[in-house]
């Protein structure tokens, strides 16, 4: 980077935090897909891994909603995440909670919360910031289901670069 690193704190401290409250992810396994192709002029294959139908229409749909949320354009430079992901609550969760009172929830299906990061940072990509390399902390939670429905909820904010300590250049 060729900015002056003042005028880029600047510009950070300016930016304003984003709250969006999203679909719930797709699965990874639906998001990418791979496949062979043969190589021309040999009997060999190459593997080449693509980005779903399913994935493209999550994106999109998540773009409309942080448009519609005030979304005008991604925050440049490090950035803190905040993920709650709520997964859908089963009819029968007034049963399990009398059964497992301290962990029905475990039994709920969910997307893995690893998985589910790794499709929302892609989502999110050039919408609500530039690139998941600026990711500098990721605070990411799966919450009990509630009568609200299937969905996450993010918090993404500025990091602000924290002052060299003197002596060391």
């Amino acid at each position: 980077m060729s900015a002056n690193p003042a005028s880029f704190a600047h510009a950070q401290a300016e930016a304003p935090p984003i709250r969006l409250v999203l679909p719930y992810p797709i699965s990874a396994n639906a998001y990418w897909s791979s496949r062979a192709v043969p190589k021309k002029g040999t009997k060999k294959s190459i593997v080449i891994t693509y980005v779903t139908d399913e994935a493209r229409a999550y994106k999109q749909d998540v773009g409309k909603l942080a448009l519609v949320a005030g979304v005008r354009r991604p925050i440049t430079g490090r950035i803190s995440l905040t993920v709650r992901l709520y997964p859908a609550r089963p009819q029968d969760w007034a049963k399990r909670a009398r059964q497992n009172p301290d962990g029905w929830d475990d039994t709920v299906r969910s997307i893995d919360l690893d998985n589910a990061l790794k499709v929302l940072l892609d989502a999110l990509k050039n919408i609500a910031f530039d690139d998941d390399a600026w990711v500098r902390r990721i605070d990411a939670e799966r919450m009990e289901p509630d009568d609200r429905g299937a969905r996450v909820e993010v918090h993404i904010a500025p990091v602000m670069r924290q002052a060299i300590a003197p002596g060391l250049f």
